[in-house]
């Protein structure tokens, strides 16, 4: 398997991303053209590679890998206030990472690997039931959009089984803070986003207290989807990425907004996790075998 210190020099998944990723090549196209000339690139270096005969979550690493170095830009899926389905493998924020990863796994697994393909699971994996109906009808919370993913047998949340407690928060970040939110400004909008968020605080979520973090290492599995909670009032989470373990130790692979790029952490998980006061923990959810 490819390693943290090795695997710039060894990907080839790495070298064709930046190769294509190059001014001659991209001025060629439009932005959508672009998106897709890439995905198909993308498939076919994954197919020649044979992530296809991994496991799941061993396959959403390497995929994530090859991303790494991309650029960070948040709010890609936010500059529209019509809600539709948003391609964009040239700029991630941490869930559209995590995402991407999941898309082009399950894509290669079912050896379904068009770009209407990678479409259609995308909406598939963003959506609540997999429908566009609406800025409300995406996944916006990631406990929601574990939830509805883990209905679609696309992941589980092992937090509670790794040991987790409940996680007694109210979540009401976006209807008690709609200036962030343009779309917000659409009042039935607010509305079913106030009806989502009703949902989500009728479940019982867990999660691994910071402190209790490193002695789940053991049962964690590369490409574990992990989640970090917070204190912020309101909101569930606030990152999102994937797990990378070497021999013993349990690294982090996400877009990150302080390194303003997709990136490997430099320190293990609790660590990393205790950088940041407001991180009060992680749930952690595990892709299914498609």
């Amino acid at each position: 398997m490819i390693t943290r210190r090795n695997f710039i020099k060894a990907s080839g998944l790495t070298s064709l991303y930046l190769t294509i990723l190059s001014s001659p090549f991209k001025s060629v196209f439009a932005l959508d053209d672009y998106d897709e000339v890439l995905c198909r690139k993308k498939f076919k270096i994954f197919i020649d590679s044979g992530l296809k005969d991994l496991p799941a979550g061993m396959a959403m690493v390497e995929i994530g890998k090859s991303f790494i170095g991309t650029d960070y830009e948040g709010g890609t899926l936010d500059k529209e206030m019509k809600e539709r389905l948003v391609v964009n493998l040239t700029g991630l924020d941490c869930v559209t990472f995590v995402e991407n990863c999941l898309v082009f796994t399950r894509c290669l697994k079912n050896g379904k690997t068009t770009f209407d393909d990678y479409k259609t699971e995308l909406q598939k994996v963003r959506y609540r039931n997999g429908v566009i109906d609406g800025y409300s009808s995406r996944l916006h919370y990631f406990c929601d959009w574990i939830y509805d993913n883990e209905n679609k047998g696309i992941l589980k949340d092992i937090t509670r089984e790794l040991g987790g407690v409940v996680y007694d928060k109210e979540i009401n970040f976006m209807s008690s803070n709609p200036k962030y939110y343009k779309q917000l400004s659409d009042k039935s909008e607010l509305e079913k986003i106030k009806v989502v968020e009703e949902s989500i605080n009728s479940r019982t979520h867990y999660y691994i207290p910071r402190k209790n973090i490193s002695g789940i290492y053991e049962k964690l599995k590369s490409g574990d989807i992990i989640a970090t909670t917070t204190s912020i009032s309101g909101l569930d989470v606030t990152h999102t990425g994937l797990i990378v373990k070497e021999d013993s130790k349990v690294y982090f692979l996400h877009a990150s907004s302080k390194s303003k790029k997709v990136v490997i952490s430099s320190n293990e998980l609790e660590d990393y996790v205790a950088e940041d006061s407001k991180k009060t923990g992680i749930i952690v959810s595990r892709p299914e075998e498609p």
